[in-house]
């Protein structure tokens, strides 16, 4: 970005600010302080589970259990649903509550609930404290509806974009992904038990119950498990759920390594281990020696199996003590600490369809905009809507995921109620006719809406049943063939053709992007999401959304892709930081994102140039709306460590803050790095180690829009 300050704005800002000038830039108008970690998860009810009420109740019960009743515990009941929700355990004679089980990172999957933008899309918000109230208002809806489990968040990290169940996490970014879903369970665990899913290296759908991701330590514990440490460490996750694929040869809910020596050894973790649905287990006594402490969602191995292993010596019944014992503390957490029961009006409320509709603009990203083609101009007479996703109710994977709202906007439905029936024509399909074109071509702008469906991306399922087909990986990032030459045509006629896209992660533009004028990725928006369309697409909203999962040129730029073996090796690089690796030159990068206004970033300081391993530091940067409108900027930190004896990315984001402003309006922005997250993994001492490094923290508005930096010594 320019440096520079044109002189009449910034009189008229230093008049306003009374500030002082300093390098043409000047001074700020007010300090906005770094995130608040603390309050994402204020009012977690599993952050005082580890309390001598909590610990004498658990041991009450466990005492007065026979091995039977202990054993019951330990396994969902059925494969047949409860009003909806998956039963657990539960004694009545003991007095022991059941365990309500039910999916929802986007929404409750029972009856009618709020539909919320996808895992990615909220991604894109680069909003932590809006996710907290997102993970609060799912975990509502769950109680509400007589729920105490929340199996969400999904967590797993983008290794690849084809991923069928990209939608349904945060991100291709460590760091990025360990906030959003620490604010998620911050937020859910105020009400009930979250869990986060699906622990672990768990990135490929249609061989996700087959697969080995084999990776060394350093990948496994620097890109693939900082995110689940942090829920763990810093949002007590109250569970987690173990994946189906294998880790280096060995089954996720059979591997000691991951479940016992890393969760629960290392991070002290202390609750419980429950299995992925049906497929998730595979044995009965090499996985309760592993760590595994439920089996899901009814006894195959651990009902029937289980006793009889105890009862031959095979599994000592301490084993069985130590698994019960993790899953009463989170029943005596939570029943001792219960709140007040939840209003069932709190579903699909007023309040949740309205967040819904906010996390749907603050989602969307503004990837082009040639020549100020958005926002549209108040006084345009007709719109041409083309395509066969424009008047659909788009919200994504139908597996697990799956949310049914009461009523859905559609793209077409959020333009037609934003501008009338008069203004905006409907042609639904992605083959016009030649009639179809004349009028495209007589309208003042065209809005191609296009993308993907539960039919080409999702969650896999091994069996065809009605109504769950579903797309599973993506073999390639490609529109439809339809859709392709839809968009050349449109682009062709129209004077002005705008692209809103619908889909789960990354789509390859290249064949089709200079043929229009401006892009929008809406994602899979959620049941508002035509409305937030509408309002972002009429300037209504001032688009803030930044990708969360870089945009590559081709697949080529891409880690390689294979979703048919039994054996994959996953490699330390992928997404932005084996771009910048391998000086590939992204269509669109990590963190991008543009807007109706501009920004000017300046004046970087940081609170001190020598630090030690266990310091945080403090940046500040003065963030400056040039533009003549409200905006939203996400000022990112990336690090780089220079002169490094290990394998490193070149950058790797470290900290990150969005940031509102009014027009001509600069604030301080101040945000916070932990020395320790420079760190690398030693696997023969199995810990992290920072190097003593003079490290470069690069200061912008995306990872290829890096304008500022600071040097950090670290002793």
């Amino acid at each position: 970005m320019d440096p520079r300050v044109l002189p009449g704005v910034v009189l008229s800002v230093c008049a306003l600010f009374s500030c002082k000038m300093e390098n043409g830039i000047p001074e700020s108008g007010g300090v906005i302080p770094p995130l608040d970690v603390g309050a994402l998860v204020a009012g977690n009810r599993a952050a005082n589970c580890a309390r001598a009420d909590v610990e004498a109740r658990v041991e009450a019960w466990l005492s007065a259990m026979t091995l039977e009743e202990k054993v019951s515990e330990m396994h969902g009941r059925s494969l047949v649903t409860v009003n909806g929700f998956y039963e657990a355990g539960g004694n009545d004679r003991l007095g022991i509550p059941t365990y309500r089980m039910v999916d929802g990172p986007r929404g409750v999957r029972s009856g009618n609930a709020t539909a919320f933008p996808v895992g990615m899309a909220r991604g894109a918000s680069w909003d932590p404290e809006l996710e907290r109230r997102v993970g609060l208002a799912i975990a509502q809806e769950v109680a509400a509806k007589g729920g105490n489990v929340l199996l969400a968040p999904t967590m797993n990290l983008l290794r690849h974009p084809g991923w069928g169940r990209a939608q349904e996490t945060y991100s291709e970014d460590s760091f990025h992904m360990g906030l959003m879903a620490l604010a998620f369970v911050g937020g859910a665990q105020n009400h009930v038990l979250a869990s986060a899913k699906h622990f672990a290296v768990n990135s490929i759908e249609n061989t996700r119950f087959s697969v080995s991701a084999n990776l060394d330590e350093r990948t496994l514990h620097e890109v693939y498990l900082p995110h689940f440490r942090r829920v763990v460490i810093e949002g007590k996750v109250a569970s987690v759920m173990s994946a189906y694929n294998r880790v280096n040869g060995a089954y996720a809910a059979e591997n000691h390594e991951l479940l016992s020596n890393i969760l629960k050894r290392d991070w002290g973790f202390s609750g419980f281990v429950e299995s992925d649905w049906i497929l998730g287990v595979r044995s009965t006594v090499p996985s309760v020696l592993a760590g595994l402490d439920m089996e899901m969602p009814m006894p195959n191995y651990f009902g029937a199996p289980l006793v009889s292993a105890v009862n031959a010596g095979q599994v000592a019944t301490r084993v069985i003590d130590e698994a019960v014992r993790r899953v009463l503390r989170q029943k005596a957490c939570f029943e001792l600490d219960r709140p007040a029961p939840v209003d069932p009006g709190v579903v699909e409320s007023a309040e949740h369809v309205a967040l819904a509709r906010e996390v749907a603009e603050k989602s969307i990203v503004l990837l082009k905009n040639d020549a100020r083609t958005l926002p549209l101009p108040a006084s345009v007479r007709q719109i041409a809507v083309l395509g066969a996703l424009a008047d659909v109710a788009n919200l994504g994977d139908r597996g697990s995921s799956s949310v049914t709202p009461s009523s859905t906007v559609t793209p077409y439905g959020g333009l037609r109620s934003h501008y009338g029936d008069d203004r905006v024509l409907l042609i639904p399909t992605d083959q016009p006719t030649s009639a179809d074109l004349d009028q495209v071509a007589r309208a003042d702008v065209a809005i191609v809406v296009a993308g993907l469906t539960y039919l080409e991306e999702g969650e896999f399922i091994p069996i065809q049943v009605d109504g769950l087909e579903r797309g599973g990986d993506r073999a390639s990032l490609e529109l439809p063939p339809a859709q392709v030459e839809l968009i050349r045509s449109v682009g062709a006629r129209a004077g002005q053709t705008i692209v809103v896209l619908e889909a789960g992660s990354a789509v390859v533009v290249e064949p089709w992007i200079d043929s229009v004028q401006a892009l929008v990725m809406a994602w899979y928006p959620g049941m508002q999401g035509g409305t937030a369309i509408a309002n972002v697409l009429s300037g209504r909203v001032n688009p803030s959304g930044k990708l969360p999962v870089s945009f590559a040129r081709s697949m080529d730029q891409l880690p390689p892709w294979d979703i048919t073996s039994d054996e994959v090796s996953y490699g330390y690089l992928h997404g932005y930081r084996l771009l910048d690796a391998q000086a590939e030159d992204p269509r669109f990068p990590f963190g991008f994102g543009l807007g109706y206004s501009r920004f000017q970033l300046g004046r970087l300081k940081l609170d001190r140039r020598v630090a030690g391993a266990a310091d945080r530091v403090r940046l500040s940067v003065d963030v400056y709306n040039r533009g003549s409108r409200q905006g939203t900027e996400v000022v990112q930190v990336y690090a780089s460590a220079p002169g490094s004896r290990f394998e490193r990315a070149p950058r790797e984001l470290r900290a990150f803050r969005r940031v509102e402003l009014e027009a001509g309006a600069v604030r301080t922005v101040e945000l916070e790095l932990s020395v320790a997250d420079l760190a690398v993994y030693e696997p023969d001492a199995r810990t992290f180690y920072v190097e003593p490094l003079e490290y470069v923290l690069h200061v912008g508005t995306s990872a290829r829009d890096l304008t500022l930096s600071a040097r950090l010594s670290v002793k």
